[in-house]
């Protein structure tokens, strides 16, 4: 991040107008790898995340979420789910400052990130919870999840193993968040919500659906924001 405190404006980003960038078909690569490739160039977000040091474009997604519903704040006690590469760890560490504190667990390795614990591990393996209850070494203001399982291609699967994350997550949430803490969740849109936002309303006073600016519009990708947490 290199000291950077500020992010460039939600509405420069959506106001932002440029030549498109087209990729031609090749060969050697894939009509999907070409999509997605002209995609990335496309987009204002992957520029400016680049631009500023985060990780990823996901970055802007967490701070279209915290200017929103005023999630983070200076000396939390934060655990991101799913944290790899690192962007929302990176916009939650520069806010809770070093007061707070951030664990954070991914399949994947992620780069060290200072002010954050992160350890490279499945969150659904035994273990994974108490080890991060161990490593936050109390109760938490904030469980952060953007977690998403690899896909198979078939809807209906993907759909349930991305709520089967979401419940896991959430169950993880009712167990180590302090009274009023609070829980942002990622799930996409597929008809197997219901058990999930029924343990969101048991312990929550607030639960509430958003979709930020960031997430690409053709995209099911949605976010639980569930504030209030009570016991």
């Amino acid at each position: 991040m290199k000291g950077k405190t500020t992010h460039r404006g939600i509405g420069g980003l959506e106001s932002k107008r440029r030549d498109a960038v087209r990729v031609k078909a090749s060969k050697k690569r894939s009509e999907s790898s070409r999509q997605w490739l002209q995609r990335q160039l496309n987009d204002p977000y992957v520029s400016a995340a680049k631009e500023e040091g985060y990780r990823s474009r996901a970055a802007y997604k967490l701070i279209q979420l915290d200017e929103q519903f005023k999630l983070i704040a200076p000396a939390m006690r934060v655990v991101d789910l799913g944290a790899a590469p690192g962007g929302w760890t990176q916009i939650a560490v520069r806010k809770i400052g070093k007061k707070g504190k951030l664990v954070g667990i991914d399949l994947l390795p992620v780069e060290p990130i200072e002010g954050a614990d992160l350890i490279e591990m499945d969150f659904l393996a035994d273990g994974a919870p108490d080890r991060l209850k161990g490593m936050l070494g109390g109760e938490a203001d904030l469980v952060l999840s953007d977690m998403a399982p690899s896909t198979t291609g078939h809807a209906k699967t993907d759909h349930i193993r991305i709520m089967a994350l979401a419940e896991a997550a959430a169950q993880f949430a009712t167990e180590i968040l302090t009274p009023g803490g609070a829980f942002v969740c990622k799930f996409f849109q597929g008809g197997a919500e219901k058990t999930l936002l029924n343990l969101l309303k048991k312990h929550f006073a607030k639960v509430r659906h958003a979709k930020p600016a960031a997430s690409r519009a053709e995209s099911s990708e949605n976010y639980i924001i569930a504030q209030g947490f009570r016991r």
